[in-house]
Formats: structure tokens, C-alpha cells, sequence
């Protein structure tokens, strides 16, 4: 099979699943699915998936040409090559993910993913086809530089995808001792959440020893339940508008705000810094404070604590 083509393999599993936990929740809480949000999910997924096999297209032989001309070690295959393999891509996930809620060029894309107010299988295909242009592919790049194959990258960046699928659920509690080790269901919809107790928190892709690592990790508290979505919600369910909204904001504000320095801000600096901006005019008042388009960003840590101000 074509490694490529993992996730398609598996598409069956994850209907299947999605289809087991909509009937779960049928009668328990009726409100847990909704039939234009779902429908909505799986374009995106078919959106995300179509750009993503163009993308290897052009993707996979720069990591082949990197591979073949600047590697520092070929890896050893077996179950030894496979783990460290696992290692360093989970990492690099956690890498892109937090920069993902950091950068505002990334979040314009991985907002989409975070833009529904419910949480349940379905979420998980609600991707972007913008992923490709963000630069989610250059995160992989130090696989094939220290000797991992394309197939090899392809195929673990899929697979740990695959992983996370079933952590976009409210049907399961904790898990004991696995809260330890991996990405819970608990640990990811606390990532889900906007509450400010959760904002900017649970970057795990399967591993979450790298949030407790880096100070990025919060527990989900029954004292505090989960509000999912972003903080300026986007009331639609148009695949166009949830994929692009993030980037028409961007550009409109690299157009207007003066300075290179605020241009590149606009693009590069937090997701947040929009409303920072704005706060900050002269002329500025709470209704153009709060003009900011829906889900222009995640408040970070920092940000979090100081003014809950996006998500």
C-alpha cells in the first residue's frame, strides 16, 4: 500500500467509529452531534486530504533530495529505527503544534481545526487544505536530515494523525496511569477548550511527557468543564469561510496596520497581537477592540494571563 494513503485506509474505522459514538450519545446528550457540523467536518477532511496528497507531490522528493545528499546517519530499520523514528517525530508534532497556537501565519490554518463548539470524533476531520502553504511539511525536514527515509516520514506524521482521532471524544474519562505517559481524551479536550484555565495548554500529539516537559501541561478539572471552540466563535458552517477567514483577516491587516515592523507582526507574531494592536491606538475604543473578526486567534500562556483576549 501506498503510505501515502494511510489515512484513507483507515477511513472506514474512523466512520465507523463516529458512527458507534453519535449513537452513544444519542439518547444521553442529543446536542452532542449535529448533522451540518459533522457533514461540515467531513469536507474539510476532504479538502485537507486532497491538498495533502498534492503537496506530497512536491514534499516527499525534497525530503528524498535532503535525505540523499545531507544526511548525517542512516537509521537503522527494525523496532530499535521505528521507536527513535516515533521519538523524534512526536516531538517535532509537539514543535509544530505549539507553534501553531503562537504564530499567527500557522494558527491561520490550524484555527480551522479548533473552530466548532462541540467536541466529538467527527472534530478530528476538521482540518485545513491550508496546512501545505502554512508550512506544516518544514517541520518534518530534521527527519531527513538525520537519516529517516521519506516513506518513513510520511508514514510515522500519518500514523501519529491516525492516533489522535480517537482522542477527540467526551465518551471517555481519564485514564488512570496513560494520563502520565499519553494524549487522553481528558488531556485533548482540555486542549479544546477556551476556558482561560486552558487556554494555550496540551500541544501532545501521542506523547504528552513533552507538555510536562516544557510547562505546557494542565489537567482537565471537574471543577471547571470544558467550553470548546474559539473565543470569537465564527457562526458558520461553510467550509470556505472556516478555512479562509483567518487568512482574509491577515491579510486585510498587513494591508492596513503601518510599519514593517506591525506587518510583520501581523503575520508572525501571536495570534493575539491583533487585539493588542488595536487596544493600544489612540483612537481606540472597546466596540473597534471588539470589531476583531471571529477567531482571529489563541491567547498564549502570557497572554492568557494577562487578558484572556483570543482562542
Amino acid at each position: 500500500m501506498n503510505v501515502e494513503l494511510i489515512l484513507l485506509a483507515l477511513a472506514p474505522v474512523f466512520v465507523l467509529c463516529i458512527g458507534i459514538e453519535a449513537w452513544y450519545w444519542r439518547r444521553r446528550r442529543p446536542g452532542m452531534y449535529s448533522l451540518r457540523d459533522t457533514v461540515s467536518n467531513a469536507t474539510l477532511a476532504l479538502m485537507h486530504q486532497g491538498a495533502d496528497k498534492l503537496a506530497w507531490l512536491l514534499v516527499v522528493p525534497f525530503y528524498g533530495w535532503l535525505y540523499d545528499h545531507y544526511r548525517v546517519y542512516t537509521m537503522p530499520g527494525g523496532w530499535a529505527g521505528f521507536v527513535l523514528l516515533f521519538v523524534v517525530q512526536d516531538f517535532l508534532y509537539y514543535v509544530f503544534h505549539r507553534a501553531s497556537h503562537r504564530v499567527r501565519w500557522l494558527w491561520a490554518a490550524h484555527v480551522v481545526h479548533h473552530s466548532s463548539e462541540r467536541l466529538n470524533l467527527s472534530t478530528a476531520f476538521r482540518q485545513s487544505l491550508m496546512y501545505p502553504v502554512a508550512g506544516m511539511w518544514l517541520f518534518w525536514t530534521p527527519m531527513a536530515l538525520i537519516g529517516f527515509t521519506p516513506v518513513q516520514i510520511v508514514g510515522v506524521v500519518l500514523l501519529n494523525l491516525a492516533f489522535q482521532f480517537f482522542v477527540h471524544t467526551q465518551a471517555i474519562p481519564k485514564l488512570g496511569w496513560l494520563e502520565y505517559v499519553l494524549s487522553t481524551p481528558s488531556i485533548h479536550r482540555a486542549h479544546h477548550a477556551r476556558n482561560p484555565r486552558y487556554i494555550d495548554r496540551n500541544y501532545a500529539g501521542v506523547l504528552v511527557i513533552w507538555d510536562r516537559l516544557f510547562g505546557s501541561y494542565v489537567e482537565e478539572s471537574e471543577d471547571e468543564p470544558c467550553e470548546f471552540g474559539i473565543v470569537d466563535p465564527i457562526h458558520t458552517h461553510n467550509p470556505i469561510t472556516l478555512t479562509f477567514h483567518e487568512w482574509r483577516m491577515m491579510a486585510r491587516d498587513v494591508v492596513t496596520v503601518p510599519g514593517w515592523r506591525n506587518k510583520g507582526m501581523a503575520l508572525f507574531g501571536p495570534p493575539e497581537w491583533r487585539r493588542a494592536w488595536l487596544a493600544a491606538q489612540p483612537a481606540a475604543t472597546p466596540s473597534a477592540v471588539s470589531s476583531v473578526a471571529p477567531g482571529t486567534g489563541v491567547g498564549s500562556m502570557a497572554g492568557a494571563e494577562a487578558s484572556r483576549e483570543t482562542r
